[in-house]
């Protein structure tokens, strides 16, 4: 049994992350998930939400973007439509397509309600990733 995991997490368009880290706390659509080094092995779908990882004493976090899960023994592979890590996150643009994502849900009868409400939720999450680093506020 390895006593550290592998996370990777990708995207469409790379890489966000790639590290050995000692534990990782996922967004699954079934609830928050943990992984600790030999968990058994599973695949899974994800929110959009804030993925937390440890290493050593310090704690990292990076908004995802739904996607998928694959757990090994040792292994964390993250599949994302989109993801940032916290410090990454541009707060002054979540807060204005938060903003914007707010307007159009007040004009119900003239948008897509849910189209309107995940991105509100994107514009929030990436927020909260952020402050949870101390980046924006």
């Amino acid at each position: 049994m390895a006593d550290k995991l592998t996370l990777d997490i990708v995207t469409p368009y790379g890489s966000v992350f790639s590290d050995e880290v000692d534990e990782v706390v996922a967004p699954g659509t079934e609830g928050e998930f943990g992984v600790l080094p030999g968990h058994v092995p599973f695949i899974t779908t994800l929110n959009i939400g804030i993925l937390t990882y440890k290493k050593g004493g310090s704690t990292g976090y990076v908004f995802v973007n739904s996607g998928y899960a694959e757990v090994s023994d040792d292994r964390v592979l993250i599949l994302a439509d989109s993801a940032e890590k916290a410090e990454d996150i541009d707060v002054e643009r979540a807060k204005a397509a938060m903003k914007r994502a707010e307007e159009r849900m007040k004009k119900q009868e003239e948008i897509d309600f849910a189209r309107a409400q995940a991105a509100l939720q994107r514009a929030v999450t990436r927020i909260e990733a952020a402050k949870k680093a101390g980046h924006g506020g």
